[in-house]
């Protein structure tokens, strides 16, 4: 048995690191990079968005930024969360969604667990962006000089350059609400006949940059 659902980060004991990836521009004030957006995703899993954009070679996703928040404005968003999904009669007007998708090594392969992404929307991205943003770093030139290593099959240096991430504490209630912590067996080999065929797990990523 192992837990499916995990959130690991990088955190202090009054902030979280969040991650982001966008289209290149000038930095500025940090709402610059949010401005026009209905629905901001965010994830703690640095790893994850590295998988999503490539290593910031997607079009659109070349620039990676460090969003640290507090977390008080982070367990807030995942208790007003719902499930993200496809359904366009889903509520649209969510405080903010939740989508849970495979976590990944450095080089891309899928682990045993999952990682959160979370999708703060409008009621919340006022307070996203005046009180719980505590700074936003460009962590691009880092991602490109790890990248290069992996490329070059220097996997030992990049990884120690990675950002260190752990389990993050959550209230009971909230881990439950949230399936964080339950258990989940792991699919043995497949019996002749068809019995014992593993069953998908997760939600197909779908959603948009």
């Amino acid at each position: 048995m192992t837990e499916l659902r995990r959130i690991r980060a990088d955190y202090d004991d009054r902030t979280i690191v969040m991650y982001r990836a966008h289209a290149p521009g000038a930095p500025g004030h940090p709402a610059e990079p949010f401005a026009g957006h209905r629905t901001i995703w965010i994830e703690p899993s640095f790893r994850w968005l590295m998988h999503r954009t490539n290593w910031a070679r997607r079009t659109g996703q070349e620039r990676v930024l460090a969003v640290r928040i507090t977390r008080e404005g982070w367990e807030r968003a995942l208790a007003e969360a719902v499930p993200a999904t496809d359904d366009q009669a889903a509520p649209a007007d969510a405080a903010a969604h939740v989508r849970w998708d495979p976590e990944r090594s450095a080089a891309g392969a899928a682990l045993g667990h999952h990682s959160i992404q979370v999708g703060v929307g409008r009621p919340l991205l006022n307070a996203f962006v005046d009180e719980w943003t505590v700074s936003v770093t460009d962590l691009t030139p880092r991602v490109h000089r790890i990248s290069g290593l992996i490329r070059a099959g220097l996997n030992a240096q990049a990884v120690r350059l990675l950002p260190t991430e752990r389990p993050y504490p959550l209230e009971p209630s909230l881990a439950r609400q949230l399936g964080v912590g339950v258990p989940h067996r792991i699919p043995g080999p497949r019996r002749r006949g068809g019995q014992g065929r593993p069953a998908a797990s997760g939600t197909p990523y779908r959603r948009n940059p």
